[in-house]
Protein backbone atom coordinates (compact mmCIF):
# COMPACT_ATOMS: atom_id res chain seq x y z
CA UNK A 1 0.00 0.00 0.00
CA UNK A 2 1.27 3.55 -0.68
CA UNK A 3 1.08 6.39 1.49
CA UNK A 4 -1.60 7.05 3.85
CA UNK A 5 -3.60 3.37 3.36
CA UNK A 6 -3.70 4.49 -0.79
CA UNK A 7 -3.12 1.50 -2.75
CA UNK A 8 -0.12 2.05 -5.58
CA UNK A 9 -1.02 3.29 -9.00
CA UNK A 10 -0.88 0.41 -11.86
CA UNK A 11 1.38 2.45 -13.62
CA UNK A 12 4.69 4.12 -13.99
CA UNK A 13 6.18 7.25 -15.54
CA UNK A 14 8.77 6.02 -18.57
CA UNK A 15 12.37 7.77 -18.09
CA UNK A 16 11.66 10.59 -20.16
CA UNK A 17 15.47 12.15 -19.87
CA UNK A 18 17.06 9.58 -21.58
CA UNK A 19 18.47 9.76 -25.12
CA UNK A 20 16.20 9.69 -28.14
CA UNK A 21 12.53 10.54 -26.20
CA UNK A 22 10.37 12.07 -28.31
CA UNK A 23 7.94 14.98 -27.22
CA UNK A 24 4.27 15.42 -28.64
CA UNK A 25 4.34 18.73 -29.93
CA UNK A 26 7.59 20.43 -28.62
CA UNK A 27 9.82 22.41 -29.90
CA UNK A 28 7.91 23.64 -32.54
CA UNK A 29 6.98 27.09 -31.07
CA UNK A 30 10.88 28.39 -31.27
CA UNK A 31 10.95 28.07 -35.14
CA UNK A 32 7.84 30.15 -35.17
CA UNK A 33 8.75 33.47 -33.22
CA UNK A 34 10.23 36.63 -34.11
CA UNK A 35 9.07 36.15 -37.72
CA UNK A 36 8.00 38.68 -40.07
CA UNK A 37 4.39 37.25 -40.51
CA UNK A 38 4.26 37.47 -36.99
CA UNK A 39 5.41 41.62 -36.50
CA UNK A 40 2.45 41.96 -39.62
CA UNK A 41 -0.08 40.28 -37.51
CA UNK A 42 1.27 41.88 -34.78
CA UNK A 43 0.49 45.10 -36.77
CA UNK A 44 -2.69 43.87 -37.43
CA UNK A 45 -3.94 43.55 -33.75
CA UNK A 46 -3.32 39.74 -33.60
CA UNK A 47 -1.50 38.72 -31.29
CA UNK A 48 0.27 34.66 -30.38
CA UNK A 49 -0.82 34.50 -27.08
CA UNK A 50 0.46 32.49 -24.45
CA UNK A 51 2.01 28.95 -24.58
CA UNK A 52 0.70 26.23 -23.51
CA UNK A 53 0.89 22.02 -23.08
CA UNK A 54 -0.01 20.22 -25.66
CA UNK A 55 -1.13 16.87 -24.54
CA UNK A 56 0.56 14.94 -22.08
CA UNK A 57 4.10 14.72 -21.66
CA UNK A 58 5.87 11.67 -20.91
CA UNK A 59 5.28 7.68 -21.40
CA UNK A 60 3.62 5.92 -18.95
CA UNK A 61 4.34 1.74 -18.64
CA UNK A 62 1.24 0.15 -17.92
CA UNK A 63 2.80 -3.57 -16.91
CA UNK A 64 1.52 -3.00 -13.50
CA UNK A 65 -2.14 -2.90 -15.18
CA UNK A 66 -1.73 -5.59 -16.84
CA UNK A 67 0.10 -7.94 -14.02
CA UNK A 68 -2.67 -6.61 -11.73
CA UNK A 69 -5.69 -7.83 -14.34
CA UNK A 70 -4.42 -11.11 -14.92
CA UNK A 71 -4.18 -11.49 -11.17
CA UNK A 72 -7.80 -11.35 -11.27
CA UNK A 73 -9.05 -13.42 -13.85
CA UNK A 74 -11.92 -15.58 -12.29
CA UNK A 75 -12.79 -12.51 -10.17
CA UNK A 76 -16.17 -10.05 -10.79
CA UNK A 77 -15.62 -7.87 -13.48
CA UNK A 78 -17.25 -4.65 -12.12
CA UNK A 79 -15.04 -5.33 -8.78
CA UNK A 80 -12.03 -5.25 -10.56
CA UNK A 81 -12.94 -2.41 -13.23
CA UNK A 82 -13.53 -0.31 -9.79
CA UNK A 83 -10.53 -0.77 -8.79
CA UNK A 84 -8.48 -0.87 -11.89
CA UNK A 85 -9.88 2.91 -13.01
CA UNK A 86 -8.89 4.33 -9.47
CA UNK A 87 -5.54 3.43 -9.44
CA UNK A 88 -4.83 4.80 -13.33
CA UNK A 89 -4.59 7.85 -14.82
CA UNK A 90 -7.47 6.96 -17.34
CA UNK A 91 -9.79 4.24 -18.13
CA UNK A 92 -8.08 3.44 -22.54
CA UNK A 93 -5.05 1.33 -21.22
CA UNK A 94 -7.80 -1.60 -19.32
CA UNK A 95 -9.58 -2.00 -22.78
CA UNK A 96 -5.96 -2.97 -24.23
CA UNK A 97 -5.75 -6.06 -22.87
CA UNK A 98 -9.47 -6.33 -22.04
CA UNK A 99 -11.39 -7.21 -25.27
CA UNK A 100 -15.37 -5.02 -25.31
CA UNK A 101 -16.79 -7.32 -27.85
CA UNK A 102 -16.56 -10.78 -29.24
CA UNK A 103 -14.75 -9.15 -32.47
CA UNK A 104 -11.88 -7.51 -30.27
CA UNK A 105 -11.10 -10.62 -28.70
CA UNK A 106 -7.28 -11.80 -29.20
CA UNK A 107 -5.41 -14.30 -27.63
CA UNK A 108 -2.37 -12.25 -26.92
CA UNK A 109 -1.41 -8.00 -27.40
CA UNK A 110 2.01 -7.01 -27.90
CA UNK A 111 3.07 -3.96 -25.19
CA UNK A 112 6.31 -3.35 -26.96
CA UNK A 113 8.61 -4.53 -29.75
CA UNK A 114 8.94 -8.15 -27.85
CA UNK A 115 6.87 -7.68 -24.63
CA UNK A 116 2.99 -9.97 -25.42
CA UNK A 117 0.26 -10.36 -22.53
CA UNK A 118 -2.41 -12.74 -22.95
CA UNK A 119 -5.91 -11.07 -24.03
CA UNK A 120 -8.55 -11.09 -21.72
CA UNK A 121 -12.54 -10.58 -21.90
CA UNK A 122 -15.75 -10.98 -19.48
CA UNK A 123 -17.77 -13.65 -19.82
CA UNK A 124 -21.72 -14.73 -19.92
CA UNK A 125 -20.96 -14.68 -15.90
CA UNK A 126 -19.47 -11.15 -15.61
CA UNK A 127 -16.75 -12.77 -14.96
CA UNK A 128 -13.00 -11.91 -16.20
CA UNK A 129 -11.55 -14.74 -18.23
CA UNK A 130 -8.85 -15.86 -20.75
CA UNK A 131 -9.30 -15.64 -24.16
CA UNK A 132 -7.05 -18.61 -24.59
CA UNK A 133 -6.28 -20.60 -21.27
CA UNK A 134 -3.97 -22.83 -23.10
CA UNK A 135 -1.55 -19.99 -24.45
CA UNK A 136 1.95 -20.88 -22.62
CA UNK A 137 5.28 -19.00 -23.02
CA UNK A 138 6.54 -22.68 -23.13
CA UNK A 139 5.08 -23.54 -26.36
CA UNK A 140 5.13 -19.78 -27.96
CA UNK A 141 8.38 -19.77 -30.82
CA UNK A 142 9.43 -15.84 -31.61
CA UNK A 143 9.40 -14.20 -34.50
CA UNK A 144 13.17 -13.00 -34.43
CA UNK A 145 16.49 -14.19 -32.65
CA UNK A 146 17.70 -11.18 -32.10
CA UNK A 147 15.17 -9.78 -29.38
CA UNK A 148 14.02 -11.73 -25.93
CA UNK A 149 10.14 -12.35 -26.35
CA UNK A 150 8.03 -12.85 -23.19
CA UNK A 151 4.35 -13.75 -22.38
CA UNK A 152 3.19 -12.19 -19.68
CA UNK A 153 6.45 -11.63 -18.13
CA UNK A 154 8.01 -15.34 -18.95
CA UNK A 155 10.65 -15.18 -21.84
CA UNK A 156 9.11 -17.50 -24.72
CA UNK A 157 10.42 -21.45 -23.98
CA UNK A 158 11.04 -22.32 -28.14
CA UNK A 159 13.88 -21.11 -29.36
CA UNK A 160 13.33 -19.37 -33.01
CA UNK A 161 13.55 -21.50 -36.00
CA UNK A 162 13.16 -19.31 -39.74
CA UNK A 163 11.80 -22.49 -40.90
CA UNK A 164 8.72 -22.63 -38.48
CA UNK A 165 6.15 -19.77 -38.43
CA UNK A 166 6.10 -17.63 -35.91
CA UNK A 167 3.59 -18.19 -33.02
CA UNK A 168 2.90 -14.06 -32.95
CA UNK A 169 0.64 -14.32 -35.91
CA UNK A 170 -2.93 -13.87 -35.28
CA UNK A 171 -5.54 -16.45 -34.69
Amino acid sequence: MGRGGQKEPLYRKVNTLARGVRHPGGGDYRWERHTKAEKTAEADGVTRGKMRKSGRLGAFDYTPLFRFLLSRVGQDWPAVHAEAVSRLDREEPVFWMVARTQDERRRLFATGESSYFSGLFVDDANRLALVDPELSPANLRPGCACCTHTLNGVRFGLAYDPDSPSDLTPR
